[in-house]
C-alpha cells in the first residue's frame, strides 16, 4: 500500500472529525459538568540551553512542572542537567533539582522561593594529568518578575551563595520561565 495515499486518508478522516465535532458542538448548549481534576492544575515548561563554539561546548536541559492550587499560588518541581566542556581544559556534568514556590500578589507581579541541589562534577587538564572536583551545591534563589500570559521574565538572589564553593559566578541570575 502507498504511505502517501495512507497519509492522505487519516488526514482527511481528521480533518472531517475536526469539521463535523466543531458543527456539533455549536449545537449543544448544556452546561457541562465542571471537573476538576489534579491534572487540570498542572502546567509544564523548563528551559533548553545550548552553546557551541570554538572547542566549547555547553548542553543544559530543565524541565519543570507546577500544581497551580489557585491563581496567586503555585508550587513545583524541576530537573537539571547541564553538560559544559572546554577542550583540552575543562569539563563539567552537573545533574540536580529544585522545588520552587511561586506567589502573584497581582497578575503581571510574580514572586519565587526556589531550593536547589545539584551535584557537580569538574575534572580539569593539566600538565601533570586531569584533576577532578566533585561535590554538591545548594542554592536557594529569592526572586521577582514581570508576567505576561505564560512568560515570567526577572532576576532571582542566592541567599546562600559563597563565591569560594559556588558553581555560578554571581549570587544574582536573570531568568526566563515559561509555563503551559
Amino acid at each position: 500500500m502507498n504511505p502517501f495515499k495512507t497519509l492522505v486518508k487519516l488526514g482527511s478522516f481528521l480533518l472531517f472529525l475536526t469539521v463535523s465535532n466543531t458543527g456539533f458542538s455549536q449545537e449543544q448548549n448544556s452546561p457541562k459538568a465542571k471537573t476538576d481534576s489534579f491534572w487540570d492544575h498542572v502546567q509544564f515548561g523548563g528551559g533548553f540551553g545550548l552553546a557551541v563554539g570554538n572547542d566549547f561546548t555547553d548542553i543544559t536541559i530543565a524541565p519543570s512542572a507546577i500544581y497551580r492550587f489557585n491563581s496567586p499560588f503555585a508550587a513545583g518541581v524541576s530537573l537539571q542537567y547541564s553538560h559544559l566542556k572546554q577542550k583540552n581544559f575543562y569539563t563539567s556534568n552537573v545533574i540536580g533539582a529544585s522545588l520552587i514556590g511561586l506567589y502573584n500578589p497581582i497578575e503581571e507581579i510574580q514572586l519565587s522561593v526556589e531550593l536547589e541541589e545539584v551535584n557537580v562534577n569538574n575534572t580539569y587538564a593539566d600538565l601533570y594529568g586531569n584533576i577532578k572536583r566533585s561535590f554538591w551545591n545548594t542554592a536557594l534563589y529569592l526572586g521577582a518578575g514581570y508576567c505576561a500570559e505564560n512568560v515570567t521574565i526577572g532576576a532571582r538572589f542566592n541567599v546562600l551563595f559563597d563565591r569560594d564553593k559556588d558553581i555560578y559566578g554571581d549570587a544574582f541570575m536573570p531568568f526566563v520561565r515559561v509555563y503551559f
